[in-house]
């Protein structure tokens, strides 16, 4: 890879979650009425690329619950905070790829939706975190992917220009984001998304449906 510097995600991308993600917000939908599938899957494909708050909101607002969002944030995340601490898995293959960078002298980040708190215990537990020069979250900067804030505060932090800048994302809308920002874009296959699979690899300068095969291409 001629790019030095990468961003990578991490729900759906570095670690196997989106699964449990999605299954806790069709439940809450679930549990308040909202049962079409074509619904589901079209709130739940807005809200993946923002952050937890920015998601409650939307769900809320959209169908008028009368639910606080924060309260609904804060119930998504104490649901998932022991899956990561205990057993949500790295992606297959995804180690042995990072390890394949850091050889090259690639330098690293992560970029998500989820809280810094979380991402840490999640990647010290998998042996991931060192990997990494620093983790960033929309949370603390406020604003989701859909806005590319996150992706350019990375590259600050690097001292790099986008162009040198290879961002792994799983979501079409956080692809387009960075794309439109300049950033390279390598898209990554994630099963709970794989209906927008053909969107997200028309974005990506590249794409990885196995990171097995992924290492190979880079060796």
């Amino acid at each position: 890879m001629k790019q030095r510097f990468a961003i990578f995600d991490f729900d759906g991308t570095l670690v196997d979650s989106m699964t449990y993600w999605r299954q806790e917000e069709r439940d809450f939908l679930l549990n308040r009425g909202v049962s079409d599938p074509e619904t589901v899957d079209k709130v739940l494909e807005r809200i993946k690329p923002l952050n937890i708050e920015e998601a409650s909101r939307i769900m809320v607002d959209w169908f008028r619950f009368p639910d606080k969002p924060e309260e609904v944030g804060a119930g998504f995340v104490a649901h998932m905070a022991a899956r990561y601490r205990e057993s949500i898995p790295a992606k297959d293959g995804v180690r042995a790829y990072i390890d394949a960078l850091r050889r090259d002298g690639v330098r690293m980040a992560v970029a998500s939706g989820t809280g810094l708190e979380l991402m840490e215990v999640c990647l010290r537990r998998l042996g991931l975190r060192d990997c990494f020069e620093f983790l960033l979250s929309c949370l603390e900067l406020g604003v989701g992917k859909d806005r590319p804030d996150i992706y350019l505060e990375a590259a600050r932090r690097f001292g790099a220009s986008p162009g040198e800048i290879a961002v792994y994302e799983d979501s079409a809308v956080a692809m387009r984001t960075a794309k439109e920002a300049g950033f390279y874009g390598v898209g990554v296959y994630d099963p709970p998304s794989a209906g927008h699979w053909d969107e997200l690899q028309a974005l990506a300068d590249v794409s990885v449906k196995d990171w097995g095969e992924a290492l190979k291409a880079l060796t």
